[in-house]
């Protein structure tokens, strides 16, 4: 199978350790095993619990135990309606693989994840791209979507909070989208691994997997839960779709590891602790990344309704790579070149990190972007 080079992956595997201040990590804060086992009351008791554990492979589909508390993120679903599976990368490409046959039509909205463009085109699908602009603040056009949306449509994927826009579909929005999907016959996979993050009410979007009946739902512990070194994600679906899902998962996963599935249950077990520090991450942290966009002549954007990323527009006749690269050897700040989510022009920035390295990180790069006007002028 031939596949495009990842991207952002690629970018992030050859910078993320090499820089001063990262500002394009995607996840809120990660927590620490202290600080979670603080939350759960659980610092003196933790050993009682993992010494008698035998590391097998464990339950094969996830514990009881975990897959009752991911379903208890739905309106919905019931742990029958669960699988876990390797972070929501390896969710995402299980309903791929699952789904998607050559010659089928897929629609996805870029930007995106790269995978859900990336991957059914390596399959050979006929792969349709909604491109999200400015003139919808990011959101998909719906006229546009029920154009490429023709009989037969085997999957559209949308990903909701949307990464790196920040764009956020409620419900009624949603809704919309599975009237055009329905109509076409078609599967929707929502990449929800940034749910939970909205900078109003308690966070947490509608899902589409409690909105349709061949609505999709994946995510992990990594973004809003703060917890990537788990590795630990899931799909959420139609108890039927999971049974197909299982045959291709059976060759690439058997099981997540057995601590990373006691961990997650701790964590979610204790969701409302870590939501609400996670809230309060990325409200005090957009804030702060708002007023210094407000400051910079250099710098446009929409601002974003949830999720831990924006993607800013630059006023430089420069080349996104260049920017971050430049940017990188002259101040030791990281961030993402557009170019590697195919939007040419950009820079993806992550705000839900280190308050304080956000702070210095946007302190440098007003002095290059100062610089860079001076050497235009």
């Amino acid at each position: 199978m031939k596949i495009r080079d990842f991207g952002v992956e690629i970018w992030m595997n050859r910078y993320e350790n090499n820089c001063e201040l990262n500002i394009a990590e995607t996840c809120v804060e990660s927590l620490t095993v202290a600080e979670l086992l603080e939350m759960a009351g659980k610092t003196d008791t933790i050993l009682s619990e993992l010494l008698p554990m035998k590391l097998t492979y464990g339950a094969i589909e996830g514990s009881e135990r975990l897959r009752q508390l991911v379903a208890g993120l739905y309106e919905k679903q019931a742990m029958e309606n669960v699988v876990i599976t390797h972070g929501a990368i390896g969710a995402n490409a299980l309903v791929h693989g699952t789904l998607v046959e050559p010659g089928d039509r897929v629609i996805s909205v870029l930007p995106t994840y790269q995978q859900h463009y990336s991957i059914p085109e390596s399959i050979g699908a006929d792969v349709q791209i909604l491109r999200l602009t400015e003139a919808t603040g990011f959101l998909p056009d719906l006229e546009e979507l029920r154009r490429l949306a023709t009989a037969g449509t085997k999957l559209i994927a949308i990903n909701n909070p949307n990464n790196p826009t920040g764009a956020l579909m409620d419900r009624a929005y949603l809704e919309k989208i599975v009237e055009i999907a329905r109509g076409a016959g078609a599967w929707i996979l929502c990449d929800e691994v940034y749910r939970g993050t909205d900078q109003e009410g308690d966070g947490m979007t509608a899902s589409i997997a409690d909105l349709y009946e061949k609505g999709i739902s994946t995510a992990s512990m990594s973004k809003t839960f703060a917890l990537a070194g788990l590795r630990l994600g899931w799909i959420a679906g139609p108890v039927e779709l999971l049974h197909a899902v299982s045959i291709h998962r059976d060759y690439n996963t058997i099981s997540v590891g057995m601590l990373d599935d006691h961990f997650a249950a701790i964590a979610l077990e204790n969701r409302d602790k870590i939501l609400a520090r996670s809230r309060a991450i990325t409200r005090t942290n957009l804030a702060t990344l708002s007023a210094w966009v407000d400051g910079e002549p250099l710098i446009s954007w929409i601002k974003p309704k949830s999720g831990t990323t924006a993607l800013l527009k630059y006023h430089l006749p420069m080349s996104s790579v260049a920017f971050c690269e430049d940017l990188l050897a002259r101040t030791g700040v990281m961030l993402t070149p557009g170019s590697a989510m195919d939007m040419e022009g950009y820079v993806r920035i992550g705000f839900t990190n280190n308050g304080t390295v956000l702070e210095e990180g946007l302190k440098r790069i007003s002095a290059f972007l100062k610089d860079q006007q001076a050497a235009a002028a």
